[in-house]
């Protein structure tokens, strides 16, 4: 690696890097426009100047709330350069908690997208530290133009750069989102020859199938390729047949999903899966979301053994990775750690559990960067058991290391004393033909304390009645102790998800506990 691309990783300008040795390659394909690298870069170097015209620069924070659109991925590299923290923010908030995160971020400057309407000009009056507020797309009430703000500016590279830091907030399912916040991060390196993904620059193509704002998607489907010199192609929102459309018409090498996907791709019928040809695809990589045995063996018969699943956290930690081949050996498991992490499976007591017994997994933090959540030291102190932090995953190791996930300590049903984990009973009930989805949680009993309740949405052509549910239930008894089983099924015509693909169990759940103390 040549001095000049070391220094470019260093300070954040990779992507001017590329700029320089492939100023037409396309870095940006989206609905919402195009940009060469040379594109890409011009127009960060032109909001670095912008920012730093209102008193913007290392140190300070930028906030963005913005579709899968070229300006998301401008302010990144603009932010990356100067040494300033990028937070992206859900678009599908409400203005109050747009506004929220904003504030408490920090944020000097407020990109948004016109599309969202109103939104953020309400959020931006909760937030009275924003000097520079910047409408892309459109107008937005209290904001000014980003392209004029940035036209007239030098596109020429900065002489001062500086790595700048990221913050992703959490979904905030229990009180207000917390900030993420990783200091003295390390830069991203290029994922070439010897890393996974094995980017060719110049060649490959990366298809981002999730919203940019999301921790996944902005490394795996963003940063990562755009290191590499390898363009994005980026959708708005994820459709199963455009998703073949895209990989066959850019000849798509990359990409990131979720689990739910894989589920929509593979109810195409036969004629449509077929009618695209996929095989410039050579990695698929999925992590985020638990994904039924059956359904990505489905998967890999179809696509070959390009699947990869990953266990990891925002946080740092965790490293857990597996191939299809390995993955078909140890069907279910999210893999074993590299060297190079540390993790262990603790009990109620912290201490360590044998192979196959289920308690809550710790991974060991990294010795540069550990993550703090924003201005709240007593949430970040409760997460870390000494050099060791947790997410509230649960699983178990089996007699060779792999790991299997069993759900989250929040999602614990504890009925008449005994612990029944809701993922266990989900992957046996998506088996049954008649299920698209299913989310199993405990509901009050006066009796056991909670009662295993699943509430399932169901595949076209099946409908809701009492003769499906006892078949149901009579389905999970075949496969599952009695204890862990549903003794009610309910039908839902759709099964609330967050972003990333994952069931929110929280909103299942809510209904039944409402009167729950009365």
């Amino acid at each position: 690696m040549t001095l000049i691309l070391e220094g470019a990783i260093a300070n954040g300008m990779t992507v001017a890097y590329h700029a320089s040795q492939q100023p037409d390659r396309a870095a940006i394909v989206s609905e919402y426009g195009r940009r060469t690298f040379e594109e890409l870069n011009a127009n960060a170097n032109r909001l670095v100047r912008a920012l730093r015209r209102e008193g913007i620069g290392d140190g300070d924070s930028v906030a963005i709330v913005a579709r899968n659109r070229p300006e998301f991925i401008e302010t990144l590299c603009a932010a990356d350069r100067t040494g300033i923290r990028f937070t992206p923010i859900n678009f599908h908030l409400k203005a109050d908690e747009i506004g929220y995160i904003v504030d408490n971020c920090e944020a000097k400057a407020f990109i948004a997208d016109a599309s969202l309407g109103e939104t953020p000009a309400e959020a931006l009056s909760l937030a009275p530290k924003v000097r520079l507020a910047l409408a892309t797309g459109g107008n937005i009430g209290g904001f000014s133009s980003y392209p004029d703000a940035i036209d007239g500016e030098s596109a020429s590279d900065i002489d001062d750069p500086s790595l700048g830091s990221r913050m992703l907030y959490t979904s905030g399912t229990t009180g207000r989102p917390k900030g993420v916040y990783r200091k003295d991060r390390d830069p991203t390196p290029p994922q070439w020859e010897g890393t996974l993904s094995n980017y060719r620059p110049g060649e490959d193509m990366e298809l981002c199938t999730g919203p940019a704002y999301h921790a996944a998607p902005l490394l795996i489907d963003i940063i990562q390729p755009l290191v590499s010199g390898v363009g994005v192609v980026m959708m708005d929102r994820w459709d199963a047949q455009e998703t073949l459309r895209l990989i066959h018409e850019h000849g798509i090498t990359h990409t990131h999903m979720v689990a739910t996907m894989f589920h929509r791709l593979l109810q195409l019928p036969d004629e449509v899966r077929h009618a695209y040809d996929l095989d410039s695809l050579r990695l698929l990589i999925h992590g985020a979301a638990p994904c039924p045995v059956h359904i990505k063996r489905a998967l890999i018969e179809w696509l070959g053994p390009i699947v990869w699943e990953y266990y990891a956290a925002t946080e740092g930690g965790g490293g857990f990775i597996v191939g299809s081949e390995e993955w078909l050996s140890k069907p279910g498991t999210v893999g074993r750690p590299g060297p190079d992490f540390d993790n262990k499976i603790l009990d109620d007591k912290g201490d360590e559990v044998a192979p196959g017994a289920i308690g809550t997994i710790y991974m060991r933090a990294p010795n540069r960067g550990r993550f703090e959540y924003y201005k709240d030291a007593d949430k970040t102190d409760s997460t870390y058991l000494g050099e060791y932090f947790t997410l509230g995953d649960m699983g178990y190791f089996d007699e060779d290391g792999y790991l299997f996930l069993t759900g989250r300590t929040a999602d614990l049903i504890i009925s008449g004393g005994v612990n029944v984990y809701p993922q266990e009973v989900d992957n046996e009930l998506l088996k049954h033909g008649a299920v698209q989805d299913v989310c199993t949680i405990g509901i009050p009993n006066d009796e056991w304390g909670e009662e295993v309740r699943s509430v399932v949405q169901l595949r076209a052509g099946h409908r809701p009645s009492d003769a499906l549910a006892a078949e149901l239930i009579e389905w999970a008894r075949e496969q599952l102790p009695g204890f862990k089983c549903p003794r009610k099924i309910d039908f839902a015509e759709e099964l609330p998800r967050t972003q990333a693909g994952k069931i929110q169990r929280r909103l299942v759940r809510e209904p039944y506990w409402v009167n729950a103390d009365a």
